[in-house]
């Protein structure tokens, strides 16, 4: 890891946020200009990222890109990169080829969102529980939706790193006998039960499933809203797993800045944290972040908020864009030009 070689992107440049489910995209048109959001298309509406650039982008552009910055729900290797949650491959060199740019970066998606931290407002975020952030310091954002993502920024040199990293495939660790039986039953399903099976969006339906079939009751093949609707009409097994879903996601986020000790902060984004702000504001995720003995106390000063702009990735990779000496993006083997 090193200071960007780029001394500044040529303009237009093409933003993307490229998840499991939808393919966003923004352009910042001219140095220290805001981004202009594009939109967003379904992944499965495209066979790869090239045609839906080509027929959903293009068009709404007046100039077209010189530039690209990527973030993609992927781990970055080599010249093919294939999505952990799509069956879309990204081929940079072709990208850059087909659509004469000069340079193109890829990064992964929680680099993005990290990048994003420091350049959010008040009205950007909501607190959930105690603590007292510090500026300048490390912060960490993980983040709940079609997967689990987890990303770090670090302060030094004068610079923000950000660090990449596939967190939410780590392996998931039951806190209780309860949750020990539901792993057991959903480990009869999946390969493997790693923290990302758990706790992206896709988990509560998982979880609420496990609790039927552990407690010897009909299945109702609930998706997540229809668990969430359940348990806003009282059902005791949805409301059992919502409640497990937002301790476990406090568990792992507490382990996560264990690992980091984010001073700056722990950030929650990603599609699911908005919309179950109650949640996990209720006190259960708070008192299992805090839950780390002999570190209770540390845990307490560190904060948690949930980010609730509407386009956090696109405030990070505008901010590179912007500013790549600033922002000491990782380049080996991610840029293509």
């Amino acid at each position: 890891m090193h200071a960007s070689p780029l001394d500044a992107f040529a303009h237009p440049v093409l933003l993307a946020d490229i998840g499991g489910t939808n393919a966003r995209f923004a352009v910042v048109e001219t140095p220290g200009a805001p981004f202009r959001d594009l939109g967003r298309t379904p992944t499965a509406d495209h066979p790869d990222p090239m045609e839906a650039i080509e027929r959903f982008v293009l068009p709404k552009l007046a100039t077209p890109p010189r530039s690209a910055i990527l973030a993609v729900a992927a781990a970055i290797e080599g010249d093919a990169i294939p999505f952990t949650n799509s069956p879309w491959v990204l081929r940079p060199d072709d990208l850059r080829r087909g659509f004469g740019l000069e340079a193109v970066v890829v990064v992964n998606d929680f680099e993005a969102q990290a990048l994003a931290l420091p350049h959010l407002g008040a009205d950007d975020l909501a607190p959930i529980g105690g603590g007292t952030p510090r500026p300048d310091a490390t912060m960490a954002v993980v983040g709940p939706g079609t997967g689990l993502g987890v990303g770090l920024l670090v302060r030094a040199r004068g610079a923000w790193i950000p660090v990449p990293g596939e967190g939410g495939h780590v392996d998931f660790a039951p806190g209780n006998a309860r949750e020990a039986e539901l792993v057991a039953a959903i480990a009869e399903i999946e390969d493997r039960v790693s923290a990302e099976i758990m706790l992206a969006g896709p988990g509560i339906a998982r979880l609420h499933a496990a609790i039927l079939k552990v407690d010897g009751k009909a299945p109702r093949g609930l998706d997540p809203a229809g668990v969430t609707a359940a348990a806003a009409k009282g059902e005791p097994e949805a409301l059992e797993a919502l409640g497990i879903f937002a301790t476990a996601l406090g568990r792992f986020c507490g382990d996560v800045a264990l690992l980091s000790l984010p001073h700056g902060g722990l950030f929650l984004a990603g599609g699911i944290p908005p919309r179950v702000l109650p949640l996990l504001a209720d006190g259960r995720f708070r008192a299992a972040f805090e839950a780390k003995p002999p570190y209770r106390s540390l845990m307490a000063g560190l904060s948690t908020r949930v980010v609730v702009h509407p386009l956090p990735a696109f405030v990070g990779l505008a901010a590179f864009a912007r500013d790549p000496a600033g922002h000491a993006v990782a380049l080996d083997g991610r840029l293509w030009r």
